[in-house]
């Protein structure tokens, strides 16, 4: 009986929605509709690009490819460098990522579920980091990172073309968002189980680590995600702090490379084959998690 009565009961909410909304209902479907075809059409024509020659690309662009061009892949990924800059891509993102989670995690419980003098200060100044853009920081950034590389033991790993430095700006960068979001779900999240952690004894950082955190996974899958997304397609802070090292240059700057070099060498397959390569890792990531980050999302406003 309840198999029946649970379709049934979501059938009538749903057909209630569509009575409420009226015309908005048809018009949000066409909107969402205009917004896929935007959002798939130009992915799609970028792929089929990257197994096409160059004919193929200038002649016929909407038409398959006669054959499949992977050496186009080949190319793009051995005399453009673009596996060595992946691979540093992945190295600055999977370190930036996982200082933004921990220290941003840590600093939106503490913010979310303690109560001090300047409490509300110190969130306000992490909040206030979303409004201000990065391009005004860039010159200041440039000679905060070249001073760090003057300390005579940590310089030579966190100042400029370094990929610590990249990493520390990085999660500087993303600590805003994080903690706006995360402390958000924090204070959804029931405080008895940890009063009764307390009462048996356990530290505020057991409590953490071992119960609140593990009790707010949807929401830190969901701001992991899009801090992955976010430092991926970097590239100007990379372009910054990077300027001069070839060899620690990260994807983004490696595509931009292609790109102007194309103007003279037109291996335009070559550079629609590296924009591939950056978009698939993040394609694949998204579709994985694509369900986690929608509870994560959901969550808090359901709490």
């Amino acid at each position: 009986m309840a198999d029946v009565v649970i379709p049934r009961s979501r059938a009538l909410a749903r057909e209630e929605r569509r009575r409420r909304l009226g015309p908005l209902s048809a018009l949000t479907h066409v909107a969402l509709l205009v917004w896929t075809v935007l959002v798939v059409v130009p992915i799609v024509w970028t792929f089929l690009a990257s197994v096409k020659s160059e004919d193929e690309i200038f002649g016929d662009a909407w038409s398959l490819p006669a054959s499949l061009r992977l050496d186009n892949w080949a190319r793009a990924w051995e005399q453009a460098h673009i596996g060595q800059y992946m691979i540093n891509s992945i190295v600055v993102v999977a370190f930036g990522t996982f200082g933004t989670m921990l220290f941003g995690s840590m600093a939106a419980y503490v913010l979310a579920r303690y109560r001090f003098r300047g409490n509300r200060s110190i969130y306000l100044l992490f909040v206030s980091g979303l409004a201000f853009p990065v391009y005004l920081a860039l010159t200041p950034l440039f000679f905060v990172v070249q001073n760090m590389g003057a300390v005579p033991v940590i310089g030579p790993y966190i100042g400029l073309n370094t990929h610590g430095g990249l990493v520390l700006v990085y999660i500087a960068y993303s600590l805003p968002f994080t903690v706006f979001f995360l402390a958000a779900f924090f204070r959804t999240l029931p405080g008895a189980v940890a009063e009764a952690a307390f009462v048996d004894g356990a530290s505020h950082a057991r409590v953490f680590f071992q119960i609140m955190l593990p009790m707010a996974k949807p929401g830190i899958v969901s701001v992991t995600i899009f801090n992955v997304l976010g430092q991926w397609n970097q590239y100007q802070l990379p372009l910054v702090l990077l300027n001069s090292d070839r060899d620690k240059w990260v994807l983004t700057q490696g595509i931009a490379d292609i790109s102007t070099a194309a103007g003279y060498d037109a291996d335009w397959s070559a550079l629609f084959a590296a924009l591939s390569m950056a978009i698939l890792p993040m394609l694949i990531v998204y579709t994985l998690f694509q369900s986690q980050i929608q509870k994560g999302l959901t969550a808090g406003a359901l709490k």
